[in-house]
């Protein structure tokens, strides 16, 4: 018999989807990936420190929830609690990313949800009935049919690829303003912005809120932005441009992280650094959907393409899509929760009217 619904991705949308449909009876199933480099389990809120804006969540004892809630064989992946938070004695901090996902995944598994930890690496779609089922082929547990299919694989971030990057992310190093901009280590610091489109011009802007002074990294000497968007940034006393520059090495120690940035003009070969307190890459992102095959339709910028108006429909019968894999605007865990719980109602009464 095929599975009613299977959900593949392991973020806040694929776990919001499985708590609905668990609550539904629809006995979801959830492949939450395997740590391949693209898709890991828990999705991109695994790289995500203290998450201030996730509703319900303030700063408090937030271990002490985590380590009632979570079944003890689960809290492996939880990160260490944060040095230097304390209040009373006690830990006191927001939750961190890891945290926040690994208390949903637990919600969806206390509802019933059943957990593959593999990836899917092809799909069919087929009709989506009993009839005629969807196949999901996995890496390593061969493969299993369902009437409907919620893909909710995310979206990563396009890094610059320095290995000094790599060693300051989530210790100075960023790719999103909104989800870290506000927290205490960027207040009031200068940082920097990586890109010259409209991606950028936003995190540049929204920064200024925070930072005392922003200085955009853009290879060329104009940028890529709308008219209107570029002439934003232009006019704010507090953004100043690096025309003609790139990020040549990220700078810093164990105890600060990132202190500085090395930039190189690439018209003169000359490299300055340049003291900070942040570096936000902001060169795009691309979705996790090669898996696909081609087998939906995408947009232009590769992300799955929903055919109905504020639905969660997509180009497949019965398949519906969730979260930033099919979100290039808002990319926010508290939005890809929320197409998730539209996903799976999607599935529930697809599987009404089908079944």
């Amino acid at each position: 018999m095929p599975e009613k619904v299977v959900i593949i991705g392991s973020g806040p949308a694929g776990w919001s989807a499985a708590i609905y449909a668990a609550r539904a009876n629809l006995k979801p199933v959830v492949y939450e990936g395997a740590f391949h480099p693209d898709m890991v389990p828990l999705g991109q809120l695994a790289f995500t420190t203290e998450v201030e804006n996730y509703p319900g969540f303030p700063f408090g004892d937030v271990r002490a929830l985590v380590e009632t809630a979570i079944a003890p064989e689960r809290q492996y992946v939880l990160p260490p609690v944060p040095k230097g938070h304390e209040k009373n004695g006690r830990p006191h901090y927001a939750v961190q990313g890891t945290e926040l996902v690994a208390l949903m995944k637990e919600q969806a598994i206390n509802f019933g949800t059943r957990v593959v930890g593999d990836d899917i690496i092809d799909v069919e779609f087929g009709a989506g009935t009993h009839a005629s089922p969807h196949k999901l082929t996995s890496r390593d547990n061969g493969s299993v049919e369902a009437i409907t299919v919620i893909i909710a694989t995310g979206a990563r971030a396009n890094w610059l690829g320095l290995p000094s990057e790599e060693t300051y992310k989530n210790k100075g190093v960023s790719a999103c303003a909104v989800c870290d901009g506000a927290l205490p280590r960027f207040r009031n610091q200068h940082v920097l912005v990586v890109g010259g489109g409209d991606t950028a011009v936003e995190e540049a802007n929204y920064l200024t809120n925070f930072a005392s002074k922003v200085t955009m990294v853009v290879r060329r000497d104009e940028l890529r932005a709308s008219k209107i968007m570029a002439q934003r940034a232009l006019n704010n006393p507090k953004i100043e441009m690096a025309w003609h520059s790139q990020v040549d090495e990220v700078l810093g120690n164990d105890k600060q992280g990132l202190t500085a940035v090395r930039l190189k003009n690439s018209q003169e070969g000359k490299t300055r650094d340049v003291e900070a307190g942040g570096l936000f890459v902001a060169i795009g992102h691309t979705p996790n959907t090669k898996f696909l095959n081609g087998k939906l339709d995408l947009n232009d910028k590769g992300y799955i393409k929903l055919t109905t108006p504020f639905r969660t429909h997509t180009s497949a019968p019965g398949v519906f899509a969730a979260g930033d894999v099919s979100d290039d605007y808002y990319r926010q865990a508290v939005t890809s929760a929320g197409t998730g719980c539209m996903a799976a109602l999607d599935a529930e009464r697809y599987l009404a009217l089908h079944e």
